[in-house]
């Protein structure tokens, strides 16, 4: 069946800030799509000139200067092939999130962003002012309607561009993901397809920007709502789509579709690809981890090794009096398993040196968790000399459960460049350890089976100070990711004292939070950009 327009979705990992590359890159591609694939139109995301999100840098009249130097480099790429493109556009009346379309060496339209997301980790009021008009373009002889990202989620902008004659809509996007996103996408697209029976394509951005993980996931739906394309997730691709004319109007030929994969795989890949963008685009040399023996340290391990390789890993563990053989054991074991390098410093003389220091301060005073937070910051300093003389970043292995109590130490275990499990619970530690060793068995089994511990006491437990992770996970998640307050809490069944206890160390540990380095965000309500509780507050009610 002959090919009445060629479309190419290109979901490329944009650089926040690095315009002229991005530019090159944007060229790179447009040349591809034209040479090898034949394409009539090729699109990338939103704001793939400055990445998204730019942030504050969108206050720098800079910015728009390289902006508009680089479009009018990527214009002389234009002559036989149109590129949509999205850049802000910087106007007498303010600041719009747009879309460019380039063709024959000219910008022959702009599209400006109808919605603008407020909320969870978007911000855009701040930066951009928002347009109600629609756009539709002709590509060889087929009117083409644009939406950014946000359009899709409401009827309005894309029954506008139907009404002005589109018969095929672009949708480009930087959406970050989180567990339920994609499937949020998709029957949302759904949704859009069955109100206005006309094709649609999704162009999302993927790549790893501080916090926010972008997955991908491209796909194109047909009028009838089927989807007849799905690029790869957490990697970068390049999908063709060809549109045809049937009685019925434009429709996308089919053409592959990459499978949904298990949940628990996307976690662990978002994981990965957010390790890899923060290391790399911010041009460490590689990465150190205290690996302590337990499971958060081992996980964390073994992503950053799936990230970056083994060889630009370091693993260094650090025993205290309390540190049970086998913690050592593990350790060195599953070093050699991954090819990681491998040292034991241990913490006995830096620990009794501070003891003796502040032995006159603590005579009247008995032991009691300050002991315990003094051999923690002992290895934070290890591991922050060895980042220092080395170039690497250090990774901090807390998890998701240990942040939201405070069953951490500032300056401790807190100490660190990037948090790879800071948006992840527990129990999904554990499951994730499952998936990974289902690869290939890095992870010592006895880390899985063994009961969690700090290891900063005699026969120190996790559960002596906490409740079982598969008690506070629920309470946690109720709490912080679903606002539920106490009382709804209680009534899913969970004992009223322990919901309160909960409720209580996460606000007061509020002040920790702020202090602790960024993570990758995989659920809906991460600690950071997604939930801004503040520090000095008295609005929880514990009597």
């Amino acid at each position: 069946m002959v090919s009445q327009l060629r479309t190419a979705m290109a979901q490329i990992n944009f650089m926040v800030g690095a315009i002229e590359e991005n530019a090159e890159r944007i060229i790179a591609v447009t040349e591809k799509c034209r040479n090898e694939l034949s394409a009539h139109l090729v699109i990338f995301p939103e704001l793939a000139l400055t990445g998204y999100p730019p942030e504050d840098l969108l206050l720098r009249p800079e910015l728009y200067m390289r902006v508009e130097s680089a479009i009018n480099k990527i214009k002389a790429y234009t002559d036989k092939i149109t590129v949509i493109a999205g850049f802000p556009e910087k106007t007498a009346q303010g600041t719009f999130n747009s879309a460019a379309v380039i063709s024959r060496g000219e910008i022959v339209s702009i599209y400006r962003k109808h919605k603008l997301p407020n909320y969870s980790v978007f911000d855009e009021k701040r930066y951009f002012i928002s347009s109600a008009e629609p756009a539709v373009i002709n590509i060889n002889n087929i009117p083409v309607g644009l939406t950014i990202c946000e359009d899709a989620w409401y009827p309005e902008p894309i029954r506008k561009a139907c009404s002005a004659g589109a018969k095929i809509i672009i949708n480009i996007n930087a959406s970050p993901y989180h567990t339920a996103k994609n499937t949020e996408r998709e029957e949302m697209l759904k949704r859009r397809v069955n109100e206005c029976k006309t094709p649609v394509l999704y162009v999302n951005m993927i790549g790893g920007q501080d916090e926010l993980v972008f997955d991908g996931a491209s796909f194109a739906l047909n009028s009838k709502g089927e989807i007849t394309h799905r690029g790869h997730s957490f990697k970068e691709d390049l999908i063709a789509v060809d549109f045809h004319r049937t009685k019925h109007g434009i429709e996308p030929l089919k053409g592959h579709c990459e499978k949904k994969a298990p949940l628990i795989k996307n976690i662990y890949n978002a994981l990965v690809l957010g390790v890899r963008d923060y290391i790399n685009k911010n041009r460490f040399s590689g990465a150190v981890i205290g690996l302590s023996g337990g499971i958060d340290s081992a996980l964390t391990l073994a992503i950053a090794a799936d990230a970056i390789g083994s060889k630009n890993v370091e693993a260094v563990s650090m025993p205290s009096r309390y540190t049970a053989d086998m913690s050592i054991e593990d350790a060195k074991i599953m070093s050699q398993k991954l090819g990681v390098d491998f040292s034991v410093i241990p913490i006995e003389s830096a620990f009794k040196s501070f003891l003796e220091t502040l032995k006159d301060q603590f005579k009247e005073y008995d032991e009691d968790t300050t002991e315990e937070n003094i051999q923690a910051r002992c290895r934070g300093v290890i591991l922050m000399a060895i980042s220092n003389k080395k170039g690497k970043i250090v990774l901090t292995t807390g998890n998701k459960s240990e942040m939201a109590v405070g069953y951490a130490t500032l300056y401790g275990d807190m100490a660190g460049g990037f948090c790879v499990l800071k948006d992840v619970s527990k129990t999904l530690v554990y499951k994730l350890s499952r998936y990974r060793n289902s690869i290939s068995r890095v992870i010592p089994g006895r880390i899985i089976s063994r009961p969690p511990s700090a290891e900063l006491a005699p026969n120190q437990k996790d559960e002596d100070s906490l409740p079982p992770y598969d008690i506070l996970d629920p309470i946690l998640e109720m709490y912080i990711e679903q606002d539920k307050c106490i009382k709804e809490i209680v009534n899913a069944g969970y004992s009223e004292n322990v919901v309160k206890d909960i409720a209580k160390m996460v606000d007061r540990n509020e002040y920790k939070r702020r202090q602790a380095p960024p993570g990758v965000r995989i659920t809906e309500r991460a600690f950071g950009r997604d939930r801004r509780y503040p520090i000095t507050s008295r609005f929880g009610r514990y009597k």
